[in-house]
């Protein structure tokens, strides 16, 4: 059966498979657009959220208003919130995106067989991304720059919480592209906010070809048991900082800071901190010291606990939990490989972090861990797309396959094999 002549029983699954064949024809003059063109519809977008900034931040008021009525968790409410220096972070990731290297079209090395054909391959767009997304009102800007500028088109679907503010920058981004003399298509939103649309889609495998949920261990978990189409899966961020035995310990104080209070309810943030015991009595003093300037929690073993004010003596429950918030687990350990041990055992797959001053340990360190960002004398805060040099994210792969770690352009594309020859035949 072609697949627009597919019908189904239920209207809202008929318009929703309608809104995916549209995104899928959109998709294939998307990826013939230049570099250039698509630069252009990027550069528009960067003029629109300008323009429109009163028109988007009255909207996501209502959201803010939403949120706070319904007693959201602050972690909640600061992902929603648009200012406008949240808004010009936006109109920077558009400008970050146009100067990266298009991948689309790009030729890795070639190879000659003996027949005489020549292999070679080209990165092309996935397709049609769908992208399932809490809070956050940036990822409608970011997600869709980097999907267009990779050639693919995205089909966005974010929270209720975040209604307004999505059909905004929506409204956006359809007048950036039409501006440019292409369909809005290349940019789609969801109409519904019911559970049974997300459903819905995730059914549409010929019309589909990737989705990415962003959000929430609840919501990756739903959308991976219940997809027909490849997912990428980052289901959470415990991210581990380990003070070493030869640690800076000013330096590990200054990281610990920063991974915990600049902003705790990211998931770069960290959520425990281990400490080698040679270290422990000294540095748990900063510990606490930073513990009361901020009021953070701790969760620690026996030991650790007795020499923090604010903490609890952690179960082993504990060691996994994402807090999202100001509260974090300690566990002191006695040795390197202790500490190796327990981040293997209780890690995410996101981003672990090693402060020493010994070399080798720290190669050793990033030998040993293959979470998909391993930082040595660095804050977990850097793991970000934007900070590692991808102009922006789409989200964080924490499954090997077939992107690991931060996803920019290059990720958002696949390869295909190109051979050329003179007119060689395998049999005749």
């Amino acid at each position: 059966m072609n697949m627009k002549e597919k019908t189904f029983e239920d209207q809202e699954q008929q318009e929703l498979y309608e809104l995916t064949l549209r995104a899928k024809e959109a998709a294939k003059t998307l990826a013939t657009l230049t570099s250039s063109q698509k630069n252009d519809v990027l550069a528009a977008m960067a003029k629109q959220l300008k323009a429109n900034q009163a028109q988007i931040l009255e909207a996501n008021k209502k959201d803010i208003d939403y949120a706070k009525e319904n007693d959201l968790s602050d972690a909640m409410v600061d992902r929603l919130l648009l200012d406008e220096e949240r808004v010009d972070g936006m109109v920077a990731a558009l400008e970050n995106v146009m100067a990266l290297a298009d991948p689309v079209g790009e030729m890795g090395p070639s190879s000659l067989r003996p027949n005489g054909i020549r292999v070679a391959k080209m990165r092309i767009p996935l397709g049609v991304v769908l992208m399932i997304y809490e809070a956050r009102p940036n990822v409608a800007v970011e997600a869709a720059a980097l999907t267009l500028k990779s050639g693919n088109v995205v089909i966005l679907r974010g929270g209720k919480e975040a209604w307004h503010s999505n059909n905004a920058i929506i409204d956006c981004w359809h007048q950036a592209i039409e501006a440019c003399g292409f369909s809005k298509e290349m940019v789609c939103i969801v109409p519904s906010q019911s559970h049974s649309a997300v459903n819905h889609l995730l059914q549409f495998r010929d019309t589909i070809d990737l989705v990415i949920p962003r959000g929430g261990e609840r919501l990756i978990q739903a959308v991976t048991d219940n997809s027909k189409i490849p997912v990428i899966q980052h289901f959470k961020g415990v991210c581990h900082l380990y003070v070493d035995k030869y640690a800076d310990l000013d330096k590990a104080e200054k990281l610990l800071k920063d991974g915990k209070v600049s902003r705790p309810g990211v998931c770069n943030a960290l959520e425990s901190l281990v400490i080698h015991k040679d270290i422990a009595d000294e540095f748990l003093e900063r510990v606490n010291a930073l513990g009361n300037e901020f009021g953070i929690q701790f969760k620690a073993d026996k030991d650790s606990a007795s020499k923090l004010d604010n903490a609890e003596v952690a179960s082993e429950e504990d060691y996994h939990n994402e807090y999202l918030s100001l509260a974090m687990s300690v566990k002191q350990v006695d040795s390197y490989e202790a500490a190796v041990e327990h981040i293997q055992n209780h890690s995410s797959s996101h981003t672990e972090v090693i402060v020493t001053k010994d070399i080798d340990r720290g190669n050793e360190f990033v030998k040993r861990i293959n979470s998909s960002v391993v930082m040595v004398n660095a804050s977990s805060r850097f793991s970000d797309g934007g900070e590692l040099g991808l102009g922006a994210e789409i989200g964080i792969s924490t499954s090997k396959l077939h992107a690991y770690g931060p996803m920019g352009l290059v990720q958002l594309t696949t390869e295909k094999y190109v051979v050329t020859g003179q007119g060689q035949a395998k049999h005749y």
